[in-house]
């Protein structure tokens, strides 16, 4: 009888995965905590901690399964600390013939699985079924498309799904009920508190290790509250339909001085290693529409986010790849701003913005999309750099949802795959989403001068230095049409403006250069 190795990765935390599905009673289960997977960028360490505790827990509830679990910690005398190779060493230590294992979340670690499916222990590689479509079923979908268009996309998976959907069309008469979800921010909101998760014995002793191998990492974990196990991911999801979807279509471009989660869900990390799957965050954001508690706008606005956007660019990312992480048609030199590893700036927004990463390991889509990603847009900021900054900092990045967010949607370097034109805006913007403004030293109603907002004259600067590629994009014709009005000597002030504050924006290769050396502490060196 067949005796395999089944390989879960720390992102394929659950009982549904196609690896675990009718499985071989000879079979063994392995789960590899391996210092390669840490390092290879500088992750966030609440991101390393929610690995390590969620798989401690997750082997735990296998065990209970009666799946037998061979468990390679950190601390292992025999550890090779790589995942391929720790995998077969797993598995001739326990006689196994093979390994399944279902697709991983990235591209480098799927190549290097096939060319080890015809060797003397073969690899089988599985579909991910987690999903509502595979990679198979975006490349039959995108056959003779001239655009690949999210709305398009979207609303295929409605009608093959039947989310809101009354027969053939969508309920509320619209497919996308945007236009009512732009409300900004105001003072008279009062955003819900998460729940706070009881740390267990498993829990702490995953944190300990964290803090210990990798304490120079962003972040501290005093403030650590992302669910570990799939009960405690189930009360962030009630939670958040119980408090919050009402209130976050209108809300949810809004930017909060002071709050991080407004009424966003946080439960895409939880998602994106198995801890809840898309289709029952679905169903619970549906249900609660039909039950008369919800506005459709908040509900449909949700359901988009996961059923269109989410599908939509893990569609991207295995169709394009591996040369779509090369893109860089705008041809961007600039190495990453040094404060977005601390953020030390005097610009609010992007204090705020980064601060708040730092401190929890998350920032919304529009903070990400419209702060973060909007001024590394304009400053001209190299695509690896910033897609490995996200895929660090967030506590929810994996390369197949990290990289064509960041790379085609905030930095354009996919030349309009993704989005029809750039993400690009000025401080008036921000101004208007937040209530950032005020606390800033800094006026997004000048262009000019010591006081002027710097998104203002670098919004301006993108647009002149990029004019040849971007004036004939029709989405921009209104806007290049105000450039090209524009007096010479306002031009030339705002191009020294611009110019002078880049001459002098500090940047870094990485977080190690501020931070001393991140990455793994043997136990000798602890």
């Amino acid at each position: 009888m067949s005796k395999p190795l089944l390989l879960v990765l720390g992102d394929q935390l659950t009982m549904s995965l196609a690896t675990l599905k009718d499985a071989p009673e000879t079979s063994i289960v392995a789960l590899c905590e391996v210092a390669d997977e840490a390092c290879y960028v500088p992750h966030h360490i609440h991101k390393i901690g929610l690995f390590l505790a969620a798989m401690r827990h997750f082997a735990q509830a296998l065990r209970e399964k009666g799946f037998q679990v061979h468990y390679s910690a950190l601390d292992d005398a025999d550890n090779t600390h790589t995942l391929i190779d720790e995998a077969e060493r797993i598995a001739h230590l326990n006689g196994c013939d093979e390994i399944w294992v279902t697709r991983p979340g990235e591209w480098r670690l799927w190549e290097a699985m096939q060319k080890r499916a015809h060797r003397r222990l073969p690899w089988r590689l599985m579909e991910d079924h987690r999903f509502f479509t595979t990679p198979d079923d975006f490349s039959q979908w995108a056959k003779g498309r001239k655009q690949l268009r999210l709305e398009y996309f979207y609303r295929e998976q409605r009608k093959r799904t039947g989310y809101l959907m009354e027969g053939d069309e969508p309920v509320g008469g619209k497919w996308n009920f945007d236009h009512d979800n732009r409300q900004s921010i105001n003072a008279a909101l009062d955003f819900p508190e998460l729940p706070q998760h009881r740390q267990d014995a498993l829990t702490q002793a995953a944190l300990d290790d964290a803090k210990r191998h990798f304490g120079d990492h962003m972040g501290s974990l005093d403030n650590f509250n992302l669910p570990v196990t799939r009960r405690q991911a189930l009360v962030d999801l009630d939670h958040f339909i119980d408090h919050g979807l009402a209130d976050f279509g209108r809300y949810q471009d809004a930017i909060s001085d002071s709050a991080p989660y407004l009424y966003h869900s946080r439960l895409s990390a939880a998602m994106n290693i198995g801890l809840l799957s898309p289709h029952e965050v679905c169903e619970a954001a549906e249900q609660r529409y039909y039950e008369g508690d919800v506005p459709i706008n908040a509900v449909e606005g949700f359901i988009r986010q996961i059923l269109g956007w989410r599908e939509y660019v893990r569609g991207l990312y295995w169709t394009q790849m591996p040369s779509y992480k090369g893109a860089n048609q705008l041809d961007f030199k600039r190495d990453l701003p040094a404060f977005y590893w601390n953020a030390d700036t005097d610009m609010r927004c992007l204090q705020r913005a980064i601060q708040m990463t730092i401190d929890n390991s998350y920032a919304h889509h529009i903070q990400r999309l419209m702060v973060t990603g909007n001024f590394a847009l304009l400053c001209g900021v190299k695509p690896e750099a910033l897609c490995d900054w996200y895929l660090a900092v967030y506590a929810d990045a994996s390369e197949w949802v990290e990289l064509p967010n960041t790379l085609g949607m905030v930095l354009h370097a996919d030349g309009g795959l993704m989005g029809s034109k750039p993400y690009c805006a000025s401080g008036k913007y921000i101004d208007k989403m937040s209530d950032h403004c005020q606390h800033c030293r800094y006026s997004p109603k000048q262009v000019t001068g010591p006081k002027a907002c710097p998104f203002n004259s670098l919004y301006w600067h993108f647009l002149e230095t990029h004019a040849e590629q971007l004036n004939k994009n029709p989405r921009m014709k209104l806007i290049y049409g105000s450039l090209n009005r524009m007096a010479d000597d306002k031009r030339d002030a705002i191009r020294q403006q611009a110019e002078q504050f880049l001459n002098q924006l500090n940047t870094s290769p990485g977080y190690g250069q501020l931070h001393h050396t991140a990455g793994y502490h043997s136990k000798e060196s602890s």
